[in-house]
């Protein structure tokens, strides 16, 4: 029985597929296989290297983190394409798999195939905490110098894992995906792009996808940035932050294949409220009187002049008892003031608990 989990692990992603689908097995000694491979390589936007001819990388060792959530179909051929693409890196690695409290029977799935190589390891959620909990649990585990990340459900191709590599030794911190050609629901598609496009103009940040789980990380990235709630979407915001440099490469996508999309309409609104709080935490959570001065500025300005322009009319003896006006010029005096009063509070907490540490230093002489 110790063999045919090993020959499940180890063996070739057509077999996993059989026997995870419930398919034929057609790989028999004289027959030939119709059985298509998990990912078509129609298209390579790198150079691809022959696996008897490793390439050389500058970096040490090599995290993958991939968290998950009900993919029991799916964990057999992805670990077998991440062996497969690895082979052409003269690296070491791990891969550390995160369950998101999963209830189907991708737990004893993930212990056989640990259990067969160690290089695989697991953390286990005992409910669903979301992909931003899964992920920093995963950060907070590796061992590598690098830290690649990608979702579980076969979308992600390993093979882009190397091109990932290839694009941080250029000089930059953070790479992340592009899923350029898209096979997802046409609302998750489309809701994707608005939110690409909305979050490269209040960030200034110039990237085709945010979103997309297929990113590789300089250790020292995942150390500073913190995600939690679901502000995974927007890493390379927080990474772009703290002074790191970013890029993105085109990356293949392919059809999802098994399970179904984790994708619902409450991100929607769940993603545009995270982009406020990114924006904020990151522009003003250190100068909170640009944020809220500036609002209050322009409330009590606002309410400053209708007051005034009432006030010319009552001179010039018209009555003010019938003007709504009047209390709407009050209102936004006082919703000024109170604004500047929250900006200068701010101001005083964050002057009493700035912190040296909190500054980054990238060298030092």
């Amino acid at each position: 029985m110790e063999e045919n989990k090993k020959d499940n692990i180890s063996g070739s992603p057509h077999q996993g597929s059989q026997e995870h689908s419930g398919l034929p097995n057609t790989n028999l000694p004289g027959k030939t296989s119709n059985r298509k491979p998990y990912y078509n390589r129609r298209r390579k936007f790198y150079k691809q290297h022959s696996p008897l001819q490793q390439e050389k990388s500058s970096f040490k060792k090599l995290s993958v983190i991939v968290p998950l959530y009900n993919e029991e179909e799916s964990l057999h051929p992805l670990t077998n394409e991440i062996k497969k693409a690895l082979k052409s890196i003269d690296i070491a690695f791990e891969v550390v798999f995160v369950d998101d409290g999963s209830n189907d029977n991708s737990l004893n799935i993930l212990k056989e195939i640990c259990k067969q190589d160690k290089r695989f390891r697991y953390f286990s959620f005992r409910k669903n905490y979301g992909k931003s909990a899964a992920l920093q649990v995963g950060f907070n585990n590796v061992t590598g110098d690098v830290v690649v990340t990608m979702d579980a459900d076969l979308q992600d191709d390993p093979n882009e894992i190397p091109n990932l590599l290839r694009k941080l030794e250029e000089g930059y911190d953070l790479v992340s995906g592009w899923k350029r050609k898209r096979y997802d629901p046409f609302i998750k598609t489309y809701s994707s792009r608005f939110f690409n496009f909305i979050t490269g103009v209040m960030s200034g940040i110039k990237l085709h996808d945010f979103n997309c789980g297929l990113k590789a990380y300089r250790r020292e990235v995942t150390d500073i940035v913190k995600v939690y709630g679901e502000l995974h979407r927007y890493i390379p915001v927080l990474a772009d932050w703290e002074g790191f440099k970013i890029s993105e490469i085109a990356v293949q996508h392919h059809p999802r294949r098994y399970g179904k999309t984790k994708f619902g309409i409450s991100r929607f609104f769940k993603g545009f409220v995270d982009l406020i709080t990114v924006i904020f935490a990151t522009r003003y959570v250190k100068r909170p009187m640009h944020f809220f001065g500036f609002f209050g500025a322009v409330s009590f300005l606002a309410g400053f002049l209708i007051n005034a322009y009432l006030t010319y009319d009552w001179i010039m003896g018209k009555p003010l008892s019938n003007r709504p006006m009047l209390f709407l010029g009050m209102l936004l005096i006082i919703v000024g003031v109170q604004l500047f009063s929250v900006g200068l509070l701010g101001e005083m907490f964050v002057r009493n608990t700035i912190n040296e540490k909190e500054y980054i230093i990238k060298d030092k002489g």
